[in-house]
């Protein structure tokens, strides 16, 4: 690759978030590129004028695009930095694309043990890198080795959790610089047990949280020494309904897309449980989904 080359992939105009994201709502991004691989991202983003925003889209979980869309050019990792690989016996390298469900699988498959519950998380490595997601007691930087960056000049070069401030569904900063793989550092074990271990993570998934209808994942962040659905339950606020937005009966730190709800409901009920937790328990829940767009 040179930099006379162009890029191979598809830039899309005016397209509709709503098809792209978990809770089905979302204006339209001005441009969308699908890149072709890795290096061809890294060759698009040498062709954006230093002012254009961009956003990085992953699988869309955890994910608000307001009504009045995304502006500027917004980056479709999904499917696209697919690569995945065993670079040594406990260490697997992945594109930032590739989604957590199938990065658990391929560990076990190999016999390494330590990422089973990126099973239970509904989106993909670059999103859980930039969040610290995590299930059931884990979470994603603890089996991280290094990470792969790209910046909006078209850099690439890596860096370690020590380069970062990293706590809790937080990983800060991330200044004009975007994650494009990473090395999980993991351990040799049963993979019969790690197996075991991923069908009763996503048994219980199945059974405590609403899989099968438009929403984002957990929506607010649990506070030290509490859970977020315990105190929305307990205000409650379970099936409280705006438009089309809905609290989940199933599980309170889930907001669920029931009636063609539009990207303002869902952000009016966001904030109608917050006051309600906070007026009622005194405590102000912080919000682990990411809000971004215009509003109409």
């Amino acid at each position: 690759m040179n930099d006379d080359m162009k890029p191979l992939g598809r830039l899309l105009i005016d397209e509709n978030m709503a098809k792209y994201t978990s809770w089905r709502v979302g204006g339209n991004a001005e441009k969308m590129y699908l890149p072709h691989d890795k290096n061809d991202l890294v060759l698009y983003m040498k062709t954006l004028l230093p002012e254009t925003p961009v956003f990085w889209l992953g699988l869309g979980s955890n994910l608000l695009v307001r009504d009045g869309g995304i502006t500027g050019v917004v980056i479709n990792t999904r499917g696209r930095l697919k690569k995945m690989t065993l670079l040594e016996q406990d260490v697997v390298y992945v594109e930032a694309g590739m989604s957590c469900a199938r990065v658990a699988r391929f560990c076990v498959d190999n016999g390494l043990v330590g990422a089973e519950f990126l099973a239970g998380i509904p989106g993909t490595m670059g999103g859980a890198l930039k969040m610290n997601a995590g299930a059931f007691g884990s979470e994603t930087w603890d089996i991280v080795d290094c990470v792969e960056m790209l910046n909006r000049r078209g850099e690439t070069y890596t860096r370690t959790g020590d380069n970062f401030k990293i706590s809790y569904r937080s990983v800060k900063p991330l200044n004009e610089e975007w994650f494009i793989s990473v090395k999980l550092k993991l351990k040799q074990g049963d993979s019969s047990h790690s197996l075991q271990k991923i069908k009763e993570l996503l048994k219980k998934r199945a059974e405590t949280q609403p899989i099968n209808v438009p929403t984002c994942g957990s929506v607010f962040k649990n506070p030290v020494g509490d859970y977020a659905a315990r105190l929305i339950e307990t205000c409650g606020l379970k099936g409280v309904q705006i438009g089309g937005a809905c609290v989940s009966e199933k599980h309170a730190n889930f907001i669920v897309n029931r009636d063609k709800a539009n990207a303002s409901d869902i952000e009016a009920l966001i904030k109608h449980v917050q006051d309600e937790v906070h007026h009622q328990k005194n405590i102000r829940l912080e919000t682990e989904v990411c809000k971004v767009g215009a509003y109409l």
